[in-house]
């Protein structure tokens, strides 16, 4: 069965980096049909629409979708983007390589974040040339349907290898943020408890001190919205930057796939962007499509380049972003 799957190259490098994951994807010959669409900066400046309704529509009526990155209608692309997919959960995993210079090198975490709601839910008024307002949204349903993908997640045996063997961690700040995170947190705990699996907790502030001492003590973390965005890049930094993170936006029927970091404009056109978040990203899409075996000689080849080299400059080598693709791509 062929599956169709958009193609959002958008801004910066990310016109460098998802071609290098395409090409990584393509040396499968699985018979996937690409089909190319625009969104980003330039596609605003050209059209007057970061985001046009052709994108937004291919976007959810493809199987899968590949995105790289957005300047500054980042806002008006990706939010929409998951929208376009029915995306209620964002993956995002930060591991530690071999051969990396990272700084807590026994790291592997996966981040499972509530993607709909909380801050992120768009509902900000400026009521006033003193004061401007932000509401956060937090339901029972969305919360709960995030938990029910945490409990199969780990259940699946999804979470790092060396976390934690059951359960996850559920980050909040339900102690000061009674009503919405005190929500959050009592609907994930009354799924994980009516699901058998274990669960425990931790203020994300506590959280956030404690992953840089011991990372090893966490595997699969659910967290808001807000939280973890921001927390999942506080473990970017402790596992070599954000060249290494790769995303998933996971629907019921569809997902979109993206590298964590953004559009790195001070590089972007040079021909050096780390493109091993995208290829990342791209093993988890093909794993979501059914290609587990294809998904982990992705990711095995990845380790390997990234252990032996060659590198790109932010990991300490000189290599271009063809060379690195070039080097996984004989790996498989």
């Amino acid at each position: 069965m062929s599956h169709e799957i958009a193609v959002i190259e958008g801004d910066g490098v990310g016109q460098e980096v998802v071609p290098a994951a395409l090409e990584v994807v393509e040396a499968f010959d699985i018979g996937f049909e690409f089909v190319s669409a625009d969104a980003g900066d330039a596609t605003k400046e050209a059209t007057g629409e970061a985001l046009p309704a052709e994108t937004y529509d291919l976007a959810a009526a493809a199987d899968a979708t590949l995105f790289g990155a957005a300047g500054e209608t980042a806002a008006d692309v990706i939010l929409p983007l998951r929208d376009a997919v029915d995306s209620f959960v964002n993956v995002r995993p930060a591991t530690a390589y071999p051969g990396v210079d990272a700084l807590r090198p026994e790291t592997d975490v996966v981040f499972l974040r509530e993607n709909t709601e909380g801050v992120y839910a768009g509902h900000e008024d400026r009521l006033s040339e003193d004061l401007s307002t932000l509401t956060r949204v937090v339901t029972s349903s969305a919360s709960r349907e995030l938990a029910e993908y945490a409990c199969d997640f780990v259940e699946d045996g999804r979470g790092p290898a060396g976390g934690p063997e059951d359960g996850f961690t559920v980050a909040h700040k339900a102690n000061v943020m009674r009503e919405t995170d005190g929500r959050f947190r009592e609907e994930v705990l009354a799924v994980a408890d009516e699901r058998g699996v274990d669960a425990d907790e931790e203020l994300m502030d506590a959280f956030a001190t404690k992953l840089p001492l011991d990372p090893g003590q966490y595997g699969v973390v659910v967290c808001p919205n807000l939280a973890g965005d921001v927390l999942s890049d506080l473990a970017a930094g402790l596992v070599g930057g954000l060249g290494l993170l790769p995303s998933a936006n996971v629907g019921h029927d569809n997902a979109l796939f993206e590298p964590v970091h953004g559009t790195a404009p001070d590089i972007a056109g040079e021909g050096i962007a780390n493109p091993t978040a995208a290829i990342l990203s791209a093993a988890m899409l093909l794993e979501y499509l059914g290609y587990v075996e294809e998904g982990q000689r992705v990711r095995d080849a990845v380790e390997g380049v990234l252990s032996d080299g060659p590198r790109t400059g932010d990991l300490g080598g000189d290599a271009t972003t063809e060379e690195v693709t070039a080097a996984i791509v004989e790996r498989l």
